[in-house]
């Protein structure tokens, strides 16, 4: 198992989503679907019994998608680097990302890439499209923004790194002068590694009109509630933000700190078993993974 996944909050069309990533990325499997019961629907204010989550993978690597009401929007402080090995895959996935998105950056060739876009898609999930010079270790790479707190990526990779294990800072590509969009920003691209998965940061400057939120979070799988109690400890840096599991950390990142087999109970057949595990989920901030067993 993965020990961070991205989740993605959608308005109503989770599945739609989903079903289209199916058809633009020819290695994409759908895990497991879990739907509203009377509590959650309740609290999230969506109708009863339609679809809540659904989880699938992209070339291995996991994903939840959840249908979550208008509260929170997707946009490019979070993005997708998505490597392919030849010019034809990159056009390909470029094709059918950008119908009926928009375009951040055009695909063309870069000082450093041969071949490289940036593209919203209809959805507003961001990806970054680029073609390898070299092997691809990891074929999805989520990137993080930086914008109102541009200045900071480097201090984030530091931290982050200091929090998770099999982790370290990888390659640094600072602004020449110049080039930086403002004088705060320093890190034009940077990559490091978290639990043995790769991420990236830049820095894009305060002319944003966007910044982190809810809409991209990243799922923290622990094994048991000691695991649980230091990922909360070390991230959680806004109070009022806690809740059912979900934090943000100092620079605004949303996590979510969760047991391993969280997504396995609430998407459990055994009558009453998921809305009981549901309604203990909402109502704690921290989650306890006791608690949650007796549910």
């Amino acid at each position: 198992m993965h020990k961070i996944n991205p989740f993605l909050w959608y308005d109503s069309n989770a599945e739609e989503a989903v079903n289209f990533y199916s058809s633009v990325f020819k290695d994409t499997k759908i895990k497991t679907t879990t739907r509203y019961s009377e509590e959650s629907s309740k609290a999230a204010g969506m109708p009863k019994d339609t679809v809540m989550t659904v989880s699938f993978e992209i070339f291995g690597h996991p994903f939840v998608a959840i249908n979550g009401g208008p509260a929170f929007k997707l946009n490019p402080s979070v993005s997708f680097f998505v490597y392919g090995k030849t010019e034809k895959e990159v056009v390909e996935l470029w094709n059918k990302l950008s119908a009926g998105g928009k375009v951040l950056m055009a695909l063309d060739k870069y000082p450093f890439s041969e071949k490289y876009g940036w593209v919203e898609d209809k959805f507003r999930v961001s990806w970054q499209v680029m073609i390898s010079a070299g092997e691809i270790e990891q074929k999805i790479i989520p990137s993080l923004m930086f914008t109102k707190n541009s200045g900071k990526a480097e201090e984030a990779i530091n931290f982050y790194t200091s929090v998770f294990d099999n982790a370290k800072p990888g390659n640094f590509f600072r602004y020449e002068d110049g080039q930086a969009p403002d004088k705060d920003s320093k890190i034009a691209y940077a990559d490091f590694t978290l639990a043995g998965q790769k991420f990236a940061a830049i820095d894009g400057g305060h002319n944003h009109d966007f910044s982190f939120n809810e809409a991209v979070s990243f799922v923290v799988n622990c094994n048991d509630q000691k695991d649980l109690d230091y990922f909360w400890n070390k991230l959680s840096a806004v109070p009022q933000a806690e809740m059912c599991g979900w934090l943000k950390d100092k620079y605004g990142v949303s996590w979510q700190i969760v047991p391993s087999k969280l997504f396995d109970l609430l998407s459990s057949k055994e009558p009453g078993k998921s809305q009981r595990v549901m309604q203990k989920v909402l109502g704690m901030k921290k989650l306890n993974i006791e608690e949650l067993e007796k549910a």
